[in-house]
């Protein structure tokens, strides 16, 4: 046997303990669950989330996944709630507050300010008869089961429990909202996400920037406007403006023999690959790759005839997709 054997055989073993665990939560949510969306939903201010240690920590990120999906909130350190950040709590909010065992003495100042006046809490804990169960508005209970470590007490399936019914709330929220990635692009601008969710019509070039010529143009004309424009292509156009084609350095090299005598109607590529402003640039890339092709020509559908951009695979790689 390897010796790296009983890593993996822990590693299992932990893995499917909270595996085993979220199916249990999942069966016995009940409408509790929903009663809580209803009154994230109806919040006028913000979420506050709030929990100490390890709880804490699962609640930043609850904060954080319901700032991000359309949600104001914001993560509240009960000690320090203690020391002046119960300001920060208004009786618009919502409260929602974490804790395993219900009997963390830190969250008690919290929750007594949330009591007096008449906040809204949602306590989120295994033992609906905790302190935090009893003077909580709704509960969503996690299932009372031991922790993956083995010992029973190191943190591992409760706050996977927790993290799940933090990322359960938000879906459900984000669902009837019908929020989009557009949406979530609004809040994510950076980072590889922000990359993935830019659109067209934002790393395009448009205006004076896009090559053109004529139907009729010669291949020094051609040549020209390829170079200056720096693209590897330009944009073929009747004598009204409408787009007829495109030539890339690729239809130059296939049409070598006789070139000089050649016009731009000549060489052209008929009905060229486009996309809409406002797709996704992650699906440009996709047709650009699938295609083998560097430029996509960007096309309003209201205005099909007139080009309102071109992107360049390097405008998408510069943002960090492709």
């Amino acid at each position: 046997m390897s010796e790296q054997t009983p890593f993996r055989d822990t590693a299992r073993r932990v893995i499917e303990a909270e595996a085993d665990a979220l199916r249990v939560m999942a069966d016995g949510l009940d409408e509790r669950f929903a009663q809580a969306v209803v009154k994230l939903l109806d919040t006028k201010g913000r979420v506050i989330v709030t929990g100490i240690g390890k709880s804490g920590h699962i609640a930043r990120k609850i904060a954080a996944t319901l700032a991000s999906t359309g949600t104001p909130a914001q993560f509240v350190h009960p000690a320090e709630a203690s020391h002046g950040d119960l300001g920060m709590i208004t009786r618009s909010d919502t409260v929602i507050a974490i804790s395993n065992s219900g009997e963390a003495p830190e969250l008690a100042n919290l929750v007594a300010f949330t009591r007096r006046f008449d906040i809204p809490l949602i306590g989120i804990t295994s033992r609906p008869d905790s302190s935090l169960g009893k003077q909580s508005d709704i509960v969503l209970q996690l299932p009372a089961l031991g922790e993956a470590c083995g010992t029973g007490v190191v943190p591992t399936t409760s706050t996977t429990l927790t993290l799940a019914m933090g990322d359960a709330v938000a879906v459900a929220m984000m669902e009837h909202r019908a929020f989009t990635p557009e949406h979530f692009r609004d809040f994510h601008p950076g980072g590889k996400l922000g990359a993935q969710l830019s659109l067209v019509k934002d790393l395009m070039h448009s205006g004076d920037a896009i090559p053109f010529v004529g139907m009729d143009a010669n291949m020094s004309q051609v040549l020209g406007q390829i170079g200056q424009k720096g693209f590897g292509v330009t944009c073929v156009t009747d004598t009204s403006g409408a787009l007829k084609g495109i030539i890339t350095n690729g239809d130059i090299s296939r049409h070598m023999d006789g070139l000089a005598t050649l016009t731009a109607q000549d060489v052209m590529t008929h009905d060229p690959a486009t996309i809409p402003p406002d797709a996704l640039a992650e699906k440009a890339v996709g047709i650009m790759q699938d295609r083998k092709i560097t430029c996509l020509l960007v096309v309003d559908p209201a205005q099909p005839a007139q080009p309102a951009g071109l992107l360049h695979i390097h405008d998408c790689l510069r943002v960090g997709l492709g």
